[in-house]
């Protein structure tokens, strides 16, 4: 009987000096889980009227929402009594150690996040980037996929994109089609500028603002050469490049102008006896 009430007596103990520690550490989790929800519920709200890429929302308040109920848990330990800075050491070098063997994934998902948020670039636009050309088709935490001209994915690291040099052919939603065209020394440049211009303007997916325009661009060893210029929606772009090369072709031919091209001359030699 007297274990049985010294076990008692130690229970009675220990609830008074550990009870009220509890109690607090339970109503800690409580209320701090509520506050947790109510920001990620704001945030939620804010990032939504911001428009935010979907995907990033996601991994954003996730990654918050872990972030947070780490430091409640960690306050909870700590109204227990319990020395959290154990803990605290614990998980700093375990996040050091995770950082360490994931710096390029963390370069690159630090890149995808700075391009969402900063959008050089939208799913759609034609963009030139790290050497490639291409329609982007998705952009992830990590890469960027862009399917080319020649329908090819090509999935780029957001870290590069992030950091190289982005040319958006989409962005301004203009976009000049250089061609170059040659006809021979002997024809009338006013003529020229006129048939070639005429190709231009009868083209329906040739903008008329900002003007096309025909100008001469060199003059070089067997012809004089012009910068045939139009501008069109990026879309449109491969369109009008291989209308604009194929109308020239065809209104010079109708309009008599020659388009130069090298000549093989063959010399006999008579030799007399």
């Amino acid at each position: 009987m007297e274990q049985a009430q010294e076990w008692i007596n130690y229970g009675i103990d220990l609830a008074k000096e550990f009870g009220p520690k509890l109690l607090v550490a339970i109503l800690t989790y409580i209320i701090g889980s509520w506050i947790i929800k109510k920001i990620m519920g704001a945030l939620r709200k804010v990032m939504a009227k911001s428009k935010y890429d979907e995907s990033l929302q996601r991994f954003l308040l996730n990654l918050l929402s872990w972030a947070l109920k780490v430091v409640l848990i960690l306050v909870v330990i700590s109204q227990l009594g319990i020395d959290v800075t154990t803990f605290a050491a614990i998980i700093a070098a375990a996040g050091l150690a995770v950082g360490l063997a994931l710096q390029g994934s963390l370069s690159n998902f630090a890149g995808g996040v700075l391009i969402m948020i900063f959008k050089p670039y939208r799913i759609g636009d034609l963009i030139e980037a790290q050497g490639e050309l291409g329609v982007v088709k998705e952009i992830e935490i990590f890469t960027t996929k862009m399917v080319s001209p020649e329908n090819k994915l090509i999935i780029v690291p957001n870290g590069a994109m992030a950091n190289g040099n982005i040319i958006n052919y989409t962005a301004e939603g203009k976009i000049r089609v250089d061609t170059v065209v040659g006809v021979a020394y002997e024809e009338d440049i006013k003529e020229v500028k006129e048939v070639l211009m005429s190709v231009l303007t009868s083209n329906p997916k040739v903008l008329k603002d900002p003007a096309p325009s025909v100008n001469v661009l060199e003059l070089a060893d067997s012809s004089v050469n012009f910068a045939v210029r139009p501008f069109a929606k990026p879309e449109d772009y491969w369109d009008v490049y291989f209308a604009t090369y194929e109308g020239c072709k065809n209104a010079l031919d109708k309009a008599g102008i020659e388009i130069p091209y090298p000549h093989e001359v063959e010399v006999q030699k008579v030799y007399k006896k």
